[in-house]
């Protein structure tokens, strides 16, 4: 190679460094923008994330940030029980009992519209088929939780907003103060997701909380950027 070919050699390679330092240093100066982004590929590549996370080998469709913050909220609130709607095929209730073994103290109650097959068997977990929205499940709910038990609701089924709407009206009175009611798959509909999904679990939670007092968004269980939930961590004043 000629003296002049390197010399060209090393200055593309010096330009290169200088123009890929400069778009990591705007992006960086743009969290929020790097952080939809890469909610957006995560969602994209939802085979090989979301859809491919396993608890003890049962698929659990969440976010694992998430997961580990549920368990954070889980040990700082003990609560007695846990309703969950959306079963799916029982992951996270596996990964709540799991969590509640740990702390010798809690137990799930998990509803689904469908029954899928070879759920896990889990002595702290009920289940219960229907309808989330059904009144035989909900008067179900409220007979299995006991006086004076702590309880915390998950929302994780039909991600419609009525749907959605409806279950925070018939399971926020369940929550108990100090407690959280979380509604999952709050980034549908353009946040930052699925934007042409219509009106889905964000816009039910913006709903539910110009007439609620009672509930305060904590975005601090946010603190790791990506979050499937955005807006959904409601604890009860």
């Amino acid at each position: 190679m000629t003296r002049s070919k390197s010399l060209a050699a090393v200055a593309l390679v010096s330009i290169g460094a200088v123009l890929g330092a400069a778009a990591t240093h705007w992006w960086m100066k743009r969290p929020e923008q790097v952080r939809r982004q890469f909610h957006l590929l995560y969602h994209k590549l939802g085979s090989q994330t979301f859809n491919n996370t396993r608890w003890l080998g049962v698929p659990a469709q969440k976010c694992p940030l998430d997961m580990w913050v549920l368990q954070e909220i889980l040990h700082e609130t003990q609560p007695d029980v846990l309703v969950e709607t959306g079963t799916y095929k029982g992951g996270s209730a596996y990964y709540y009992a799991s969590l509640f073994d740990l702390m010798n103290h809690g137990r799930i109650i998990t509803v689904d519209i469908e029954d899928q097959p070879e759920k896990p068997a889990h002595p702290r977990i009920t289940y219960l088929l229907g309808s989330s929205t059904g009144a035989a499940t909900v008067a179900k709910v409220k007979e299995l939780i006991r006086p004076g038990e702590k309880v915390m609701v998950l929302l994780d089924s039909d991600h419609t907003g009525s749907h959605v709407k409806r279950e925070l009206d018939l399971y926020s009175p369940l929550v108990t103060p100090g407690a959280y009611l979380i509604v999952e798959d709050t980034h549908f509909n353009g946040h930052p997701i699925l934007p042409n999904h219509g009106p889905g679990p964000w816009e039910a939670v913006q709903e539910f909380l110009t007439g609620n007092a009672e509930f305060a968004v904590d975005n601090q269980r946010e603190k790791f950027l990506l979050t499937f939930n955005p807006d959904g961590f409601l604890r009860r004043r």
